[in-house]
């Protein structure tokens, strides 16, 4: 997708009217941007009619991988070409966290994007990085900003870029691998691995393939229950979303599409299927043609939340009630009718 390379700038974080700091001052006033598509009248149980859409910052090269941290109560977020994390808040407003996010060697030449890209912030505070740059799954030491690598290859063969990731309550980690972090893609002349794949990652360090089949494995994510895997296929001759059924050791024992996004791919719906979010009752947000499009648990399309331009990713934050959206060039934010699980308060 194109990407418009601008200054760094922060929405501010005050109505500019001269009002006074105190403790009883209004929440800070935001722009608003895009809209709501409803498809079918559902949307209104999961975003209110009169939701307002917030342009919280901007000036990314291509925003990614939000993922919202409770204790501390901020969001991080990854720009993957200009290799830095991002740390946003209400209170304190935007500021670089990490950078390099990702690769820190100076040999760049076989690398389109040298940064991280999807983040998970696990119980214990730490948070999961899928490494694009560094082509593996690293876990991230908040306090000391150290990394950890956790798996880098698969069958002794580096992987391509993993991209997105999620973790299960019982430790299991599924990640994806498409070629995206690579010059050339799957013509790179160092692309190990001749597909693009989804994989497990278990607690022990070993590699699961699950699947091997899809052109552009992307947005992950799991069921509320953990016994449902999401995988976005952000092909545009394939613009699908993947449904997994999972036992409890995490191996697929049946796999389906959940739903198709064909009929919206075109110039006047930027972006494909990309991150998602999963709420505690089923409903699927699934970035992808237009904006973020709302799934009820069957499949069914309810509407499409939309910023003006493609959206990468999203998270639940706040209370769990705010969904935070990645949208190459912003962050922005809408408040909601449903939660999100408790971990993302």
């Amino acid at each position: 997708m194109p990407r418009l390379a601008t200054s760094l700038l922060a929405i501010p974080l005050m109505a500019a009217l001269g009002a006074c700091a105190s403790s009883a001052e209004p929440a800070p006033a935001y722009p608003q941007v895009g809209g709501v598509t409803r498809y079918a009248p559902a949307l209104d149980a999961v975003v209110a009619p009169d939701a307002r859409i917030e342009r919280l910052a901007e000036g990314f090269t291509w925003a990614e991988g939000p993922a919202w941290v409770a204790d501390g109560g901020y969001l991080l977020f990854t720009d993957v070409p200009e290799n830095r994390i991002h740390r946003w808040s209400d209170t304190d407003g935007l500021s670089v966290f990490l950078e390099p996010s990702g690769y820190a060697g100076s040999d760049t030449d076989a690398l389109r994007e040298a940064g991280a890209n999807g983040l998970f912030v696990e119980p214990a505070g730490t948070v999961l990085m899928a490494d694009s740059g560094s082509r593996s799954v690293e876990r991230l030491d908040l306090a000391t900003k150290r990394k950890t690598p956790l798996a880098r290859e698969f069958d002794g063969r580096r992987f391509n870029s993993p991209n997105d990731l999620v973790r299960r309550s019982d430790g299991a980690i599924f990640f994806t691998d498409p070629p995206y972090g690579l010059k050339d893609l799957d013509d790179s002349p160092v692309k190990e691995l001749a597909f693009n794949g989804v994989y497990r990652l278990d607690t022990d360090g070993r590699v699961h393939l699950l699947d091997d089949g899809l052109t552009r494995p992307n947005g992950i994510a799991l069921s509320p229950d953990g016994r449902t895997l999401y995988v976005a296929n952000s092909d545009p001759e394939r613009a699908i979303w993947m449904a997994y059924a999972l036992d409890a050791t995490g191996a697929v024992t049946a796999r389906r599409v959940f739903a198709d996004a064909g009929d919206l791919v075109g110039d006047d719906a930027p972006g494909l299927p990309d991150g998602m979010a999963v709420a505690t009752d089923g409903t699927l947000f699934a970035t992808g043609p237009g904006g973020v499009l709302v799934f009820a648990p069957d499949g069914t399309r309810l509407g499409r939340i939309e910023t003006g331009g493609p959206i990468a990713n999203v998270a639940f934050g706040d209370d769990g009630r705010t969904l935070y959206m990645t949208s190459n060039g912003i962050l922005a934010r809408v408040r909601l009718e449903i939660a999100g699980p408790a971990t993302s308060r």
